[in-house]
């Protein structure tokens, strides 16, 4: 047989196989390959505070060897508006001059809340951002659940609404050629199982997860981890995890071994939280997960 013609035959079996299956499965029969990202709500106290901004974490990421920058939209000039087609151009120039990927980006939105009319607004927010993800060159948009209180509606029909305004999303998502990245941040959303049962009503290749190891707390947070881990588009690797109720360090050792046995291929983020100083806790924690082998 010829090469092209073997190279051909070889290219359509995946097609075939993959045909149907969900984006979050499609790039993982290569072996897992791992880059490493900064969600930059890392720095949230100092970008509050005005203390610096986006283009200071660029420089930041860039001193650091850092891969790419997650710049979550809280930190872009008049949100929940959209910023500026002029700001969004200046800050994806400077990413690129300084090397930068732009691995991400997200918004807030609450489609827990019973209110229709506050969901068709949070779906209206999501549709601009997804177009300022495009603009950024954003392969993603993240998104959250929501924690409103629910009273007098069963978690079935929470399920049900939201399945359904996730899914407009993504519609909008694949017009502009942004996937949905659904965080896992312990509201709605408890467990894999909870994540596993939305995926599942969602039904949608332009939904995948944004696979926050910090935000399971009921049981073993790794077992949880591997559960969802096929679904996983991009991450928030932080410095601690939950067990029985008590924040311990992240084994960070053992979370590498489950990402590189999925063969994900992507973007790592990492994200620091609560006291201290980003521009000493966040060199420590990369230094970590080095040593981990999570960036082998």
């Amino acid at each position: 047989m010829k090469r092209r013609t073997l190279l051909k035959s070889f290219a359509a079996i995946p097609l075939a196989m993959l045909a149907g299956f969900p984006l979050a499965a499609v790039n993982k029969k290569f072996g897992h390959r791992f880059k490493l990202s900064l969600n930059v709500y890392s720095f949230n106290r100092l970008l509050r505070e005005g203390t610096v901004d986006l283009f200071d974490v660029l420089e930041f990421c860039a001193a650091h060897g850092f891969d790419a920058i997650d710049p979550t939209g809280y930190y872009f000039p008049g949100y929940p508006a959209v910023p500026s087609d002029e700001y969004i151009n200046k800050f994806k120039r400077e990413a690129f001059f300084l090397g930068l990927d732009i691995s991400g980006t997200g918004i807030r939105n609450d489609f827990v809340n019973p209110d229709p009319e506050r969901r068709t607004a949070d779906i209206k927010m999501i549709r601009a951002w997804i177009e300022v993800a495009a603009k950024l060159g954003s392969p993603n948009l993240r998104i959250f659940t929501g924690k409103s209180a629910h009273h007098g509606c069963s978690r079935e029909q929470v399920f049900e609404w939201m399945a359904k305004d996730i899914r407009a999303c993504c519609e909008h998502g694949k017009e502009h050629g942004v996937v949905i990245a659904l965080q896992n941040h312990n509201e709605f959303l408890k467990t894999a199982a909870d994540v596993d049962e939305l995926f599942e009503r969602v039904d949608s290749p332009w939904l995948g997860l944004n696979l926050d190891i910090g935000s399971y707390r009921a049981g073993d947070p790794y077992a949880e981890i591997e559960r969802n881990v096929k679904r996983a588009i991009t991450w928030q690797i932080k410095e601690n995890v939950w067990i029985d109720g008590v924040q311990i360090p992240t084994d960070l050792e053992r979370l590498a071994g489950i990402i590189r046995r999925s063969a994900y291929r992507g973007y790592l983020p990492i994200e620091t939280l609560g006291p201290g100083d980003p521009y000493v806790k966040v060199p420590a924690l990369v230094e970590k997960a080095r040593n981990a082998g999570l960036f082998e």
